[in-house]
């Protein structure tokens, strides 16, 4: 099945935030936001911009009824600036005005004093100072004190991993009405509508039920707005809520770009040992993550970092440690993989170290150590694993030692252009790592006429999760897709939902339409046995028409409806699911966290310009673990999009602060993302088709973060072509690989 929204984008008829027409009377917000990165407020001046033709109203942390605070997991994130600002870009104060442009002249009216204070920007000096969001965290499994006297060979090394701007196409934005009787209607583009709520609540100091967050669809979202939109979201409420009127603020591109964090960047310490049949005896990870200035959701992005810190190999002592440090940044949040994709560049980094330092292929030491289905995880949680299949497919499919074997050629025969390749063997969780955010909730209406409607959690941000869930609900019925509709997220239709991400929404939104239909259904079957005069257990429903012992009836599906509506049965459920066997005890850091895990492989081949060091990625060659794709045309554009988007990240999407805590790659003109002439020249991706049982719906594994770590392969493949340049030139692991990088690491002494 095509995605649904397909023929509604190409016409742009799709509505967004923007689309959403505005009532007569909306007002328009915007932010004053501190140019300090640190210091102490001396002075807030905004006469000046209060007596503006427009201007309505200036609110400043001391118009707030409620709490202060938007922090989601950690209450330590002012919504306005109050006496401190922590980052350059934290709110000050809101303008609301008759017209956006009104409001955006009068923030230059107003004035601020702040006395500066010392600025932190590198993770590893604020872990020096003892500033930590969290305790720090380690997970273990083995001995790796005793374990290193048992290893042939030992390297150590240093990792830097650079964050990463989520560019969704539409911007952060908000618009909230007043509604009667105190109660507030806020349409948000978030991943998070019960966090929005959560979080208004607590601001307006309402009760939760009268704030009604409604989503459409997102223009993108990655991560960047499961808990950072809720920041605009609430100052709209604000706003309204004090002139009961309705507001609307939706952030200029560098707006957003200034005001909202990005991945984590990570610097990390690695130790591995091997025997001399290069299995892996030891492994040592210290990761300092750049928190930034807030918890946001820092510490469970660093938890999933030591889940994913041995990546898809078995490893028998393993023993990872991580620290959440708080710095002067805007406080960055999750990103697609969510602490994944840093983890596994390390491990990934010890390798590469290991086989430079033996003159050996990486693959080599991968293939090795790869998971077997009964090895443990340093969490506790044993494998079932497809590590070995996928790479032994990909290697079927390929033939890497005739890629191999072209690029040696090519290489001997060509003096300027070297090429590289490199295997990116990957495994990712699913689950939210919390447990209690593992659970969802379906409400389905089947209406007299035969109609369904269908309301989850998820929220559609182009990932194809509503076509998903159209998917469950016609399969379920076995009716036309046609008949149904997916409604809007919506908090007043399916209260405390988990906002949309960790790769999980499908499976767990899915399971639950899948209960509430298959709830409906059993009912319905009820009534036609009855009318029939046959067993229940005879009665099947397919393509809209009812069958008794195999045989067809002159009953369908809208008369069976109608019949059930008649004899007053239920036509609604409301569903809840919550996967089974899923916990985590944080106390001893072990348990079953996962509902199962993803694998794949990837072979990326790039071409180096060794005179210029600009580069071209030939190829990203795939088999990935899908399990039993319920729609492969969503499924491989999801792989194809998550494998570009890593590739940006270790290659040329650099985020830059200056050491005052400035963005300096404020901009498109400053922060390149890849382009139509940067993207691999050619992506093939093969299916492994697994019949293992497992948790997701209808067998069909998640898809929409494990193939982003597919990327890394290409920092390896541009690495091991530069080496191939200069054999004895000294790489730091420092992503991202830019053009620039490229060239000082071709021509290191020059």
């Amino acid at each position: 099945m095509k995605n649904i929204d397909s023929y509604t984008h190409l016409r742009g008829e799709s509505v967004y935030l923007d689309d959403i027409p505005m009532t007569n009377g909306t007002l328009f917000a915007a932010v004053f936001d501190s140019e300090v990165a640190h210091g102490k407020i001396k002075s807030l001046d905004t006469s000046e911009a209060a007596v503006m033709t427009g201007v309505v109203q200036i609110f400043t942390a001391a118009d707030i009824p409620g709490e202060n605070q938007i922090g989601g997991i950690i209450p330590d994130e002012e919504l306005l600036a109050n006496t401190h600002v922590h980052f350059c870009g934290m709110p000050i104060a809101l303008v609301v005005a008759t017209s956006d442009e009104v409001a955006r002249a009068a923030i230059k009216k107003i004035k601020v004093e702040i006395d500066p204070l010392p600025i932190i920007t590198d993770p590893r000096e604020a872990k020096e100072k003892g500033e930590l969001i969290i305790p720090p965290r380690t997970f273990q499994l083995g001995d790796t004190t005793n374990a290193w006297s048992k290893c042939d060979y030992i390297l150590e090394g240093q990792t830097e991993t650079n964050g990463q701007e989520h560019l969704y196409i539409e911007t952060q934005g908000a618009y909230a009405l007043p509604q009667e009787n105190g109660a507030i209607r806020i349409y948000s583009s978030t991943q998070g509508p019960t966090a929005v709520q959560r979080t208004v609540a607590r601001v307006l100091n309402l009760p939760m039920n009268q704030v009604e967050v409604d989503t459409t669809r997102l223009g993108g979202g990655f991560g960047g707005k499961e808990d950072q939109a809720t920041t605009w979201a609430v100052l709209c409420a604000l706003a309204a809520y004090h002139l009961k009127k309705p507001v609307k603020y939706s952030l200029h591109r560098m707006e957003d770009m200034r005001m909202t964090g990005k991945r984590h960047p990570y610097s990390s310490d690695f130790k591995i040992g091997l025997n001399k049949e290069l299995k892996i005896l030891a492994y040592e990870a210290t990761f300092y993550q750049n928190a930034g200035a807030a918890a946001d959701l820092s510490p469970a992005v660093m938890e999933r970092t030591l889940f994913h810190c041995n990546n898809t190999y078995f490893i028998p002592n393993v023993k990872a440690t991580a620290y959440s440090c708080r710095t002067n940044l805007p406080p960055n949040t999750a990103f697609r993989g969510f602490g994944g994709p840093q983890g596994m560049f390390v491990i990934e980094a010890a390798i590469a170290k290991a086989a430079e330092a033996l003159n050996i292929s990486a693959s080599v030491i991968q293939q090795k150590n790869l998971l077997k289905t009964g090895d443990e995880f340093p969490y506790g949680q044993i494998a079932a694993s497809e590590a070995n299949e996928c790479w032994n497919k990909a290697d079927e499919q390929f033939n890497i030692k005739e890629l191999q074997k072209e690029i040696d050629d090519f290489n001997a025969s060509n003096k300027n252009y070297k090429k590289g390749l490199a295997l990116m063997p990957i495994c990712f969780g699913i689950s939210f790592t919390k447990t209690l955010m593992n659970q969802a909730r379906s409400l389905v209406h089947v209406y007299t006429d035969g109609s369904v409607a269908v309301s989850t959690g998820a929220v559609e941000m182009g990932q194809g999760v509503n076509t998903k869930m159209l998917q469950v609900a016609a399969s379920i019925f076995s009716i036309n897709p046609s008949k149904i509709k997916i409604n809007t997220t919506n908090t007043y239709r399916i209260a405390n939902t988990s906002p949309t991400a960790a790769s999980a929404t499908a499976d767990l939104n899915g399971k639950a339409t899948k209960i509430a239909c298959a709830t409906i259904l059993e009912r319905l079957k009820s009534v036609a046995a009855e009318e029939l005069n046959v067993a229940v257990e005879s009665i099947e429903i397919q393509d809209e028409f009812i069958f008794a012992a195999g045989k067809k009836t002159d009953w369908d599906w809208k008369r069976l409806v109608m019949a059930a509506y008649v004899k007053r049965i239920n036509l609604s459920e409301h569903a809840h699911y919550t996967p089974p066997g899923i916990h985590f005890d944080a106390t001893i850091e072990k348990g079953h966290p996962f509902a199962y895990h993803v694998y794949g492989t990837s072979i990326t081949t790039v071409t180096v310009d060794c005179i210029r060091g600009i580069y071209e990625i030939d190829a990203v060659k795939v088999v990935h673990d899908f399990g039993k794709s319920m729609n492969t045309m969503i499924d491989i554009g999801q792989c194809e999009g998550g494998i570009v988007q890593g590739i940006g990240w270790m290659t040329i999407e650099e985020i830059i602060y200056d050491k005052e805590g400035k963005l300096r790659s404020n901009a498109l003109s400053t922060y390149k993302v890849p382009d139509i002439y940067s993207v691999p020249k050619e992506i093939t991706i093969q299916s492994l088709t697994t019949e293992k049982n497992n948790l997701a719906i209808f067998r069909s594994k998640a898809v929409g973060e494990p193939p982003l770590m597919y990327g890394i392969g290409a920092y390896f493949a541009l690495r091991n072509a530069v080496k191939a340049f200069n054999p004895t030139t000294v790489i730091p692991f420092d992503a991202p690989m830019t053009p620039e990088k490229v060239l000082m690491s071709l021509y290191p002494n020059t």
